[in-house]
């Protein structure tokens, strides 16, 4: 799948439909345009997700687009990483100990299927997911390992988290957690979402106990 892309436009740059220059008000003009990148993955899938689609509806210039991503999959990339971390957010405060980790993780997992944009992914287009969540680690990877990294590193001096590398144990975590949310839709045609969620936090507690 290519995601499609257009070039920069031949104008110079002028202030877009929010009046916005390159250095007026960025994080404003920014989630706007996050905002309508996932409406159109969300609605359209990535192959709607476009530098002029975007602009579109967001209603703005391509080189408004363009000053912040070079490329719509530069885009989709930033809109990933902005998902998780609104995610990560409505999981709450960071944990202290095994069992907050543990339940955190499951509940994030749950987020993820139920966001649009993750949620589209996974069911309509599984290739992009698995493209960007597994061939590398990208931006939105390393948002999940260092938030799960902190955690894990908060709650080893507690006793409740055996001793390690914070980062290694979070990447075994984010492997095991990444693999149940790519195949619930396989694996619950044999067993329950509850059974699932249950199994899964056994297996995250025996991984992280000391």
């Amino acid at each position: 799948m290519t995601i499609r892309n257009a070039g920069p436009d031949a104008v110079s740059p002028a202030p877009d439909a929010l009046g916005a220059t390159p250095d007026d008000a960025p994080d404003r003009t920014e989630a706007r345009l996050l905002e309508a990148a996932s409406r159109l993955v969300a609605t359209r899938g990535t192959r709607g997700l476009s530098v002029t689609e975007l602009a579109r509806a967001a209603g703005v210039s391509r080189p408004t687009v363009y000053r912040r991503w070079e490329s719509a999959d530069d885009v989709l990339r930033a809109l990933l990483m902005h998902r998780a971390q609104v995610a990560i957010t409505t999981v709450g405060p960071q944990a202290a100990d095994r069992a907050t980790i543990v339940d955190k993780v499951v509940r994030f997992g749950e987020l993820l299927r139920a966001d649009p944009v993750f949620g589209h992914l996974l069911t309509e287009e599984p290739e992009v997911f698995t493209r960007y969540a597994f061939e590398r680690i990208g931006r939105s990877q390393r948002v999940i390992l260092e938030w799960l990294a902190a955690a894990i590193a908060a709650a080893q001096p507690g006793g409740t988290v055996r001793a390690g590398s914070p980062t290694d144990l979070a990447v075994m975590v984010l492997l095991v957690s990444q693999s149940v949310v790519l195949s619930h839709r396989t694996v619950t045609t044999v067993i329950g979402d509850s059974a699932l969620r249950t199994e899964l936090a056994h297996a995250l507690d025996g991984y992280l106990r000391p």
